[in-house]
């Protein structure tokens, strides 16, 4: 039964929210077993293990990328604030919409914009 549920799981797209609610509860329940195990379950064990560990390390990334992404906006927003005064509600919000690269790049452009526009460009 846990080779079948861990195949649905492993089926189920990265970003579905019932792989992020199953998988610790697969780990916890299969790890909790107090009886000695078989030699499939041992097997189905080391499964459950390494697919957690990937999710372990995939939260771990996605929470790296997050903060990248977090320090990078308030870095330019400071920045920018610094140097054109306040901001319209546009300009934060497509800050906040951006992506670690777009950020990256606007922050290069802080050092020698004059305005706004020549850091942010149009967009698209």
């Amino acid at each position: 039964m846990l080779r079948e549920a861990l195949a649905d799981l492993a089926a189920m797209p990265e970003d579905a929210w019932e792989r992020s609610v199953a998988t610790p509860l697969l780990v916890h329940f299969q790890l909790g077993l107090d009886e000695q195990a078989t030699s499939e379950e041992d097997d189905v064990s080391a499964e459950i293990r390494a697919w957690f560990e990937d999710y372990q390390q995939k939260l771990r990334n996605e929470g790296r990328d997050e903060g990248l992404k977090e320090g990078g906006r308030n870095l330019l927003l400071r920045q920018l604030r610094a140097r054109f005064g306040e901001l319209p509600a546009a300009v934060v919000a497509r800050i906040d919409a951006a992506d670690v690269a777009e950020l990256e790049r606007w922050g290069e452009r802080v050092l020698g914009a004059r305005t706004l526009d020549e850091v942010l460009g149009v967009p698209s």
